[in-house]
């Protein structure tokens, strides 16, 4: 699992240790969970059923923890498996949210605090490429901010289940996602005053790569 915006600070290249390898297991990992957002979308809006939906974040959030690992075991971190796994995860942190508030699950307010935070962040790119940043260094509390949100998800699932495991794991699963979106929006704050930091101190960069 990784948060926004980057992976390096200040970073304008892929860092020399990622291959250019397509076909490998930690990759067709991350197209599993991106395969399996579909199903869960059909799975908790189509057939109602908590319990499969529940099944499929689970397994998400393993191969997730899984490609990571095997990525380095392996020694298989490739350049695209660093645009596929943070794609899935932003996948995940918007589908998810969207189809909670389709059934009810979660307040649209609080939805549109999750997804207003990855606009907001994703305006900061503008401002990045003009002084030739394409990343900036990604915060312990960014990270931290996506895994409670990631983990909020199977247990507000499981919160819906019938009985008492539905009774344990619901308020867990608002304990998780209350502190994600709390540290989700102040990982915003830190990542905009970097920003800001690097538009005061950084140059202009024109089109043609020379500077201001």
């Amino acid at each position: 699992m990784t948060d926004e915006p980057g992976s390096s600070p200040h970073s304008t290249r892929e860092p020399a240790e990622r291959s250019d390898a397509i076909v490998t297991i930690p990759n067709a990992l991350s197209v599993l969970r991106l395969l399996l957002i579909p199903v869960f979308v059909w799975l908790l809006l189509v057939e109602e059923s908590a319990g499969w939906a529940f099944v499929v974040v689970f397994v998400s959030g393993w191969t997730d923890w899984l490609d990571g690992k095997l990525a380095r075991w392996l020694d298989q971190s490739t350049k695209l498996g660093a645009l596929l796994d943070p794609a899935a995860d932003r996948l995940y942190v918007i589908v998810i949210p969207i189809c909670f508030g389709l059934r009810d699950f979660v307040p649209w307010w609080l939805i549109g605090l999750i997804i207003g935070r990855d606009v907001l962040l994703l305006a900061t790119a503008p401002l990045l490429k003009s002084r030739g940043v394409t990343a900036l260094s990604t915060l312990y509390v960014g990270k931290a901010a996506t895994f409670a949100l990631m983990s909020s998800f199977p247990w507000l699932l499981a919160g819906h289940i019938d009985g008492i495991i539905g009774t344990i794991t619901y308020p867990i699963g608002w304990a998780f996602l209350i502190w994600g979106v709390g540290l989700y929006l102040w990982s915003l704050v830190l990542y905009w005053i970097q920003t800001f930091a690097v538009v005061r101190q950084m140059p202009r960069v024109h089109a043609s790569g020379a500077s201001a």
